[in-house]
């Protein structure tokens, strides 16, 4: 019964998702894959914006996976310092680029066990470069505001990424997959925030159980809701 409702709910989250953000995708900017997995390894903690800045200048050094393998370790922590945790992303960024090339042959691979030998690049890193640079529905992206939303909604009990992940896998449909993940996250970012979602402007509010957020903001929101009807 559960599931059932779950998929019910999940439709609406979609429709209404639709209408604000049809075209939801990765705000990452990249040309290729290869600039993708690195942007994506550079936004852990750390805005896409903030990245966007920094890999203007960086994809116009390291073009191949060559590259960032042969980079040297402090000039690369000193292009990327902006993006923060420096030294564990040079780490990664000069392990990927090694990887590349020692095991596929310089180019980023397009399957889930294959993508997540590389350093710095878990399950989330992963769908964001499958689905969003290949086109592959291989999950839905799966961050702090996803798991956040995802709870919030109803779509999820869980806490654990890769629970939610599989949660919403059940209830979305695969042709979905690769902008439902991008859409939550926009959505995330311009409404449902951390600590002060803006609920009486959501396009969901009407479906919205509101879980976990503070009863001051739900009850606010119902009444601006009441007011309205009447």
């Amino acid at each position: 019964m559960a599931g059932i409702k779950r998929a019910a709910q999940a439709k609406k989250v979609i429709a209404g998702l639709k209408q604000v953000y049809p075209d939801a995708t990765c705000a990452l900017n990249f040309k290729t894959p290869l600039d993708l997995v690195v942007a994506t390894i550079l936004s852990a903690q750390c805005t896409d914006e903030r990245v966007n800045m920094v890999t203007k200048d960086l994809f116009k050094t390291y073009r191949k996976a060559e590259d960032y393998a042969q980079a040297e370790p402090g000039v690369l922590e000193e292009e990327i310092h902006p993006t923060g945790f420096f030294r564990q992303k040079s780490h990664s960024l000069r392990g990927m680029g090694q990887k590349l090339v020692e095991k596929f042959g310089g180019t980023v691979p397009k399957t889930m066990e294959e993508i997540t030998q590389l350093p710095g690049v878990a399950r989330k890193t992963a769908n964001v470069v499958l689905g969003t640079a290949y086109g592959i529905p291989s999950g839905v992206v799966v961050d702090t505001h996803v798991g956040r939303v995802s709870f919030r909604l109803g779509l999820t009990d869980e806490k654990d990424p890769i629970k939610i992940e599989r949660d919403l896998m059940e209830v979305v449909p695969q042709r979905e997959w690769i902008w439902f993940g991008h859409a939550m996250i926009w959505h995330a970012r311009d409404t449902c925030h951390a600590r002060g979602p803006r609920c009486s402007a959501c396009v969901l509010q009407e479906t919205c159980p509101k879980r976990g957020v503070p009863a001051a903001i739900a009850t606010a929101t119902e009444g601006r809701r009441r007011r309205t009807k009447a």
